[in-house]
């Protein structure tokens, strides 16, 4: 039988043969675990290295975000400038052209109760103006529906007057067309400050105080008086006869004058060759509201003379120099 060897005997021959190696042995080995490990480190540095760059790049992504949205923020920034600036250039220039910049500012309810009072005033001191509705039952439907918008126009226009007349509508007859029409197409219609009658104007003013304004008067008129009471007859421009508001006028025994148109105004080239002086109560009665707030027949002709009847206001004369001045001297 062989001899057993034991664990001890085999722990004993495994440290003889670790004795019995080389000294220049037993250095290599200690190199090559040297070796190993600084291969171990020199792995854990590149890792480190590799684990960095996601990093860089992620910091250097942040960097250009935050520039951009800097650059967005500025310009976004620049364009509200610009828009606020803009507002208030316009406010600025609608102030200047309304004169609100100088006049004080008034709520609805307020400028609504002063405009009441106004024309209260006017029906005591105004001066009185009449409307002469009784040509109306020559006029179409279409055209009793256009006197009624302009009838609508021209209480608008005396609502926003400084000094607004006292507005008459007479020989306007409660079961006529007109009224009717008034009353559906004009919101509270019935509540005009104006005075609505079927009587004529001659019922109840004297007849040497009516003047007919009529575009067939010989006589010009020059200046609105205030011991005067002034007529326009309610026609629409279609449905205008010749001479009939003038014949109106005949009838009442009234005296007639015409606008002025004549005295300012000169005809303009125009490709149909259209010149008319007749106009709709709304636009004469415009006319006379400015002549009465700037006494200039020039400045209410070009304010609210319709361009497209084919008349411009006359340009003036220069005025002379200082030494034509002395010459005439």
């Amino acid at each position: 039988m062989s001899p057993q060897i034991g664990k001890g005997d085999f722990y004993a021959e495994e440290q003889q043969t670790d004795m019995a190696q080389s000294p220049s042995e037993m250095c290599e080995m200690q190199l090559n675990g040297a070796s190993e490990l600084m291969d171990l480190l020199h792995i854990d540095v590149e890792a480190d290295v590799v684990d960095d760059r996601p990093g860089r790049e992620d910091a250097l992504y942040s960097r250009n975000v935050l520039r951009k949205q800097r650059h967005w923020e500025k310009q976004l920034a620049a364009k509200k400038s610009k828009r606020k600036e803009e507002k208030q250039r316009r406010k600025l220039n609608r102030e200047q052209e309304s004169g609100a910049s100088t006049e004080p500012q008034f709520t609805k309810r307020v400028m609504k109760a002063i405009t009441k009072e106004r024309l209260a005033e006017a029906q005591s001191t105004g001066l009185k103006l009449c409307v002469d509705l009784s040509m109306t039952d020559c006029m179409s439907d279409k055209e009793i529906s256009r006197l009624a918008g302009q009838l609508r126009r021209l209480y608008g226009s005396n609502k926003k007057a400084a000094r607004p007349f006292h507005l008459f509508l007479t020989d306007l007859k409660e079961d006529s067309r007109l009224y009717r029409e008034c009353v559906r197409m004009n919101e509270g219609f019935l509540n005009y400050m104006m005075d609505i009658t079927e009587e004529s104007c001659l019922d109840m003013f004297p007849a040497e105080t009516v003047i007919y304004l009529t575009p067939d008067a010989e006589q010009a008129l020059e200046t609105v008086d205030a011991d005067k009471v002034y007529v326009l007859g309610g026609l629409v421009d279609e449905s205008i006869q010749k001479k009939l508001s003038f014949s109106r006028a005949r009838q009442l025994s009234v005296h007639t004058a015409r606008l002025p148109i004549d005295e300012y105004m000169v005809k303009k080239t125009n490709v149909k060759n259209f010149h008319s002086k007749i106009l709709a109560v709304n636009q004469v009665f415009d006319i006379l509201l400015t002549l009465c707030d700037t006494g200039s027949w020039t400045e209410a002709f070009q304010t609210w003379f319709p361009l497209g009847k084919g008349y411009v206001v006359a340009p003036e004369s220069p005025p002379l120099s200082a030494t034509q001045t002395q010459n005439e001297d």
